[in-house]
């Protein structure tokens, strides 16, 4: 990627706070909430050792600076009726990784989107019903936008989610 390229990655407007440096509890409560983000706050306060109370300003405290950004649940791509998975790599037109971006974010089956540097500019991940409606994403949408001067597709045959150390 060229240097004009990452100086256009600037975040739009970013109005979080600075960061904060994390303490041990916070790190904890963040590991909790990795494993299991259903725990209930009572759960949480009891393993880290703090009342509920502070357990609560805590959690509220890292979602508001924008450490948790959300709570999502884990999903088997495969027994969800999502057979197919890749990664596909992009180069785009120099300056055009926002237009990209918000052009792939619309995508059926987008997962994660990555500006990256190397061989490739964006880095893609999809989860598709099929390898015909991969082909059929990546040929027919993917191809189409105008920004996107080649893509790579790389087929996914097994994955394994990360689980954080406890």
């Amino acid at each position: 990627m060229s240097e004009e390229q990452m100086a256009s990655v600037e975040p739009e407007g970013d109005q979080r706070p600075a960061a904060r440096p994390l303490d041990p509890v916070d790190r904890a409560i963040l590991r909790m909430l990795q494993l299991d983000g259903r725990a209930s706050i009572r759960s949480v306060a009891e393993r880290v050792h703090v009342s509920r109370a502070n357990a609560y300003a805590r959690i509220n405290r890292l979602v508001e600076d924008g450490v948790i950004r959300g709570f999502t649940a884990r999903v088997d791509h495969e027994r969800a009726g999502q057979g197919a998975s890749a990664y596909i790599t992009l180069k785009i037109v120099q300056n055009s990784w926002r237009t990209v971006r918000e052009k792939l974010k619309a995508l059926p089956g987008a997962a994660h989107i990555a500006l990256v540097s190397g061989d490739f500019d964006v880095l893609l991940l999809v989860h598709t019903a099929d390898n015909r409606a991969l082909r059929e994403l990546v040929l027919t949408r993917i191809q189409a936008i105008p920004e996107v001067l080649s893509t790579r597709t790389l087929l996914v045959f097994e994955e394994t989610d990360l689980e954080p150390e406890p």
